[in-house]
């Protein structure tokens, strides 16, 4: 450090450090020492941002170098946070086969960390599929059967599926289109493919919603009945005592 040119002091000579200019050599150092040893690439909490400051996925922090950042890894709160991640994995059952650690995406700067990769796969279409109208015949409740071909499905994907209303999407007007609610379905490397669905109530029970998978012929079944209407239900009850009567 350059200690020359300081107030009291003559021109060649050392002068005394200020605090300011101490702890910035305190820090410089320290970042020296930590870049030595520890391998931010590393580390799955640091990032680098568009603004070229760092960031700590873990704390939701911001520092303006690696340095800054190095010192926030070895503080207070964001050993805690660790611990707390730590904690959680540890009760949810998820620890590392070889070291019988928690797995935590990360064990601090100076730790093992393990993260789960997502694998990118590249689409290779949709999938093709029928739709078909169908009615119970004893409750009359209408439904839908949807059946989908994965021919080129991997060995271990089972498809999957999910309801989405109108105002989780994002294509079209969720207003305008709320009396129609999406199923979804997925399966890797297809496309997922989405339908559009009156949204009325879908009855859950076993006979009446099921979904099945051919792995013989890679299809794909899921069948749904909405819950009848108070109106439909009279009809029917009245029509069959007619009938029986």
């Amino acid at each position: 450090m350059d200690y020359q040119n300081r107030a009291g002091s003559k021109k060649g000579g050392g002068g005394v450090a200020g605090f300011s200019e101490t702890n910035a050599d305190r820090r410089e150092r320290l970042r020296k020492l930590a870049l030595e040893t520890i391998d931010l690439e590393k580390d799955p909490y640091f990032f680098k941002n568009h603004l070229g400051s760092f960031e700590c996925k873990l704390c939701l922090t911001v520092h303006v170098n690696d340095g800054s950042y190095l010192a926030h890894t070895q503080g207070r709160k964001h050993q805690t946070n660790l611990a707390r991640r730590a904690a959680r994995d540890q009760r949810e059952g998820r620890t590392d086969p070889i070291t019988g650690l928690p797995i935590t995406g990360a064990t601090g700067a100076l730790g093992v960390s393990a993260i789960q990769v997502r694998k990118n796969l590249m689409k290779i279409g949709r999938p093709g599929y029928r739709i078909t109208k169908i009615r119970d015949p004893i409750s009359r409740q209408e439904g839908l059967r949807f059946q989908l071909q994965y021919p080129e499905i991997g060995t271990e994907i089972v498809p999957r599926h999910r309801f989405m209303s109108a105002f989780e999407q994002r294509i079209e007007n969720a207003m305008e289109n709320k009396q129609f609610q999406y199923l979804l379905v997925a399966a890797e490397p297809y496309e997922a493919v989405a339908f559009k669905i009156p949204s009325k109530e879908i009855d859950r029970r076993p006979a009446k919603f099921w979904t099945h998978y051919d792995k013989d012929t890679n299809e794909y079944f899921l069948q749904l009945l909405f819950k009848a209407d108070k109106d439909d239900r009279c009809k029917y009850l009245e029509c069959f005592s007619k009938d029986y009567y």
